[in-house]
């Protein structure tokens, strides 16, 4: 049996490369990719929300958050005082998941 692709197998329109680039650019970081995992199971979560299921400090939290909403990754809705997270490119968690999923990781 040959596990080896063949080029159709690894052909990519140009597009859809610079959308997953796009994606891994945005998303290379642990504590970032550890914020889209945790809004593809809970969405509308709070600075303070995440900050406490990640243990990651508010301040250098904000700072993924507020990178990753500019660059269309996450959106967000402000209630008083609390701004929520939620995911709006879906996309970004099938690539993380099919990082995951790689053998040799």
């Amino acid at each position: 049996m040959n596990l080896t692709p063949t080029s159709a197998e690894l052909n990519m329109s140009v597009e859809k490369m610079e959308k997953v680039a796009f994606i891994l650019k945005t998303t290379a970081h642990p504590t970032r990719i550890a914020i889209v995992q945790l809004l593809a199971q809970q969405e509308g979560l709070s600075v303070t929300d995440i900050s406490e299921k990640l243990h990651v400090e508010q301040s250098l939290l904000s700072h993924h958050l507020t990178g990753m909403k500019l660059k269309g990754i996450l959106s967000s809705t402000r209630e008083g005082k609390s701004i929520f997270y939620s995911l709006k490119m879906r996309e970004v968690v099938d690539v993380i998941q099919c990082l995951a999923s790689c053998t040799f990781l």
